[in-house]
């Protein structure tokens, strides 16, 4: 086999590896969207898939502020915004959001970005949900029985919000604490705390609550559920309550000795509601609570216009280019143009290989990447022009202007690749897609221009003895 017999099967093959790659996400974009939003609850989503941000599929946008003054007077902000960032991601992961954006925003905020959801309540459930789990005995004595008689007779003067009323504290004996529970019913439960949600092990949806009712299961890790086994073992008959972010969840009378560290928890859950905080138990909780600052919802509709707006440009600029590449260049034109559809191919497929999430600033990277092969090319021909001019062998023109231009193609790159790397270090979500687009497309283009389009040229000149090259 001949060097350009390699070189061609290298570049057959990189196009058939390109259209393996694409094929997974024609095919997921075409199908309709309920069959999609099925497909990713059972996260069935194919492995290769050139996903699409924000402003092309639609979602949720919420700015959330991390409350620093409920952290320990010891805990640094820095830390504690690191933290609350990954547990956030943690959950929208384990949730089966595609390609969500989280990420710190001055010193104490977050820009959480989540496509194709649309239900902002639902989102700012699974994301602001504080999630501290507490495992804590109730006071059923004698005592605390009066008190809570007393209380429950001030009525919604017990708790001013979800705080505790001043009257209502000073009727709460020592070494106890009140709690609601979510149907409005109060707990004194003791202060100390003997398991938290920090030592579970794992949290699922199950069905073993009442007439089939979703529940969510827990387990704890194993130092942990040694610990819940002695609880349990030395508080037979006496209610243990489950409280969640200041509720009582419920609160079970404990009839044996729990081995194993598993229980479950119970609230008249719909699937739905049991799902997401079995996700947000997993996760972890959150370091402080974080207050919703600004929440917008981008519909799909304004992402199809933009989709459609986007093409239609894209479909505009390279009729243009091609009709002035094949008018001016003639043949060579046409190669340019071939080269410039390959550049386009071999782009998205690497998009779609690393999962790449493709939004409008995006998209103007590829067309700038598109305009950087355009100009590489433009800079060959006039370079194989001037050779021409001086009278040289059409071989030997194609082969000094490759090499004369090839100087001017990589100076130009390189210093537009490392302006890119710059964007891509310090700049936020979109301006991220546009530095990333960017760079792999100029790499791309310079494997096309250069490579592809002077193994044309030289399969060309070596098959027919060619005295007048059409450029």
């Amino acid at each position: 086999m001949s060097k350009q017999q390699i070189k061609w099967s290298a570049v057959l093959l990189s196009i058939i590896a390109a259209i393996i790659l694409l094929y997974p996400t024609i095919n997921w974009y075409g199908l309709d969207s309920a069959e999609r939003a099925r497909l990713e609850a059972y996260r069935m989503r194919p492995k290769w898939l050139l996903n699409l941000g924000l402003d092309l599929r639609g979602g949720t946008h919420l700015l959330m502020e991390l409350d620093v003054s409920k952290l320990d007077a010891k805990a640094d902000i820095n830390d504690a915004m690191s933290r609350a960032i990954e547990i956030i991601r943690n959950r929208v992961d384990q949730f089966g959001v595609a390609e969500p954006l989280i990420v710190r925003q001055g010193q104490r905020w977050i820009v959480v970005q989540l496509p194709g959801i649309t239900n902002t309540e639902q989102a700012k459930e699974l994301v602001g949900k504080t999630a501290l789990l507490q495992f804590r005995m109730v006071e059923d004595s004698e005592t605390a029985q009066k008190a809570l008689g007393k209380i429950a007779e001030l009525g919604v003067a017990a708790f001013t919000g979800s705080q505790i009323s001043t009257a209502a504290a000073k009727l709460v004996p020592e070494g106890l604490e009140l709690y609601q529970g979510k149907e409005n019913a109060l707990y004194l439960l003791k202060k100390e705390v003997p398991l938290t949600g920090a030592q579970l092990e794992t949290a699922k949806v199950d069905t073993g609550g009442d007439y089939g009712m979703p529940v969510v299961a827990f387990k704890f890790k194993p130092e942990a559920g040694a610990v819940f086994s002695n609880l349990t073992g030395t508080n037979v008959g006496k209610h243990m309550a489950i409280v969640l972010d200041n509720v009582v969840y419920s609160a079970p009378v404990i009839k044996s000795r729990i081995s194993g560290g598993s229980g479950i928890i119970e609230g008249q859950f719909s699937h739905d509601d049991a799902r997401a905080l079995a996700i947000v138990l997993r996760a972890g909780a959150l370091p402080a609570p974080v207050n919703l600052i600004e929440e917008r919802t981008v519909g799909p509709t304004l992402g199809e216009d933009s989709i459609r707006a986007g093409l239609t440009a894209s479909l505009i600029g390279l009729a243009l280019v091609v009709i002035f590449m094949m008018s001016y260049y003639r043949l060579s034109g046409c190669v340019a143009v071939m080269a410039l559809i390959l550049n386009l191919l071999y782009l998205l497929a690497c998009m779609s290989y690393f999962k790449t999430t493709l939004t409008l600033p995006g998209i103007a990277g590829v067309i700038l990447s598109m305009a950087m092969a355009v100009d590489a090319n433009v800079l060959i021909f006039e370079r194989i022009r001037e050779e021409l001019r001086l009278g040289k062998p059409v071989r030997m023109a194609v082969d000094q202007g490759y090499d004369r231009a090839f100087s001017a193609i990589f100076d130009g790159n390189l210093t537009t690749v490392l302006s890119a790397v710059f964007l891509f270090q310090f700049g936020t979500g979109p301006i991220k897609g546009f530095a990333v687009t960017l760079i792999v497309g100029l790499c791309i283009s310079m494997i096309t221009a250069i490579y592809v389009t002077r193994l044309v040229f030289e399969s060309y000149l070596s098959a027919n003895p060619v005295e007048e090259l059409s450029i």
